[in-house]
């Protein structure tokens, strides 16, 4: 990209609510950690296996509370929507270790319950 059509991006976005500005953030940061990805896919680090990771998507699993493994899966997909996503397999992963932990456990039907004791 050439410095005029760098400028003239700039001098629009100074145009912009400052909510258009915030999304507009959020949407460059989300495309440039895919494009980032998409280049270094070996360098991408897995958070599934990551204790503080785990531990934060329990305590917000705990609030919402999903009763299906398919909304659990699109909940912890949105829980990580603005760090540039997650993957299919390490959400997978993070419910394998809700499971090893026994946060949560998840019956033939799909179906979610949580420990009564959550964090005790």
């Amino acid at each position: 990209m050439n410095s005029e059509a760098y400028n003239e991006i700039l001098d629009i976005c100074e145009e912009l609510t400052y909510r258009e500005k915030f999304r507009l953030a959020q949407h460059l940061i989300q495309l440039a950690r895919k494009e980032e990805e998409e280049a270094h896919p070996d360098q991408k680090e897995s958070r599934a296996h990551d204790p503080e990771t785990i531990q934060y998507v329990a305590e917000r699993l705990l609030k919402s509370k999903p009763t299906k493994k398919t909304t659990l899966l699109n909940s912890i997909g949105a829980m990580f929507q603005f760090q540039g996503g997650i993957s299919e397999v390490d959400k997978e992963l993070i419910v394998y270790e809700l499971q090893k932990r026994r946060y949560i456990s998840i019956d033939r039907e799909g179906r979610v319950s949580y420990r009564s004791s959550f964090f005790e």
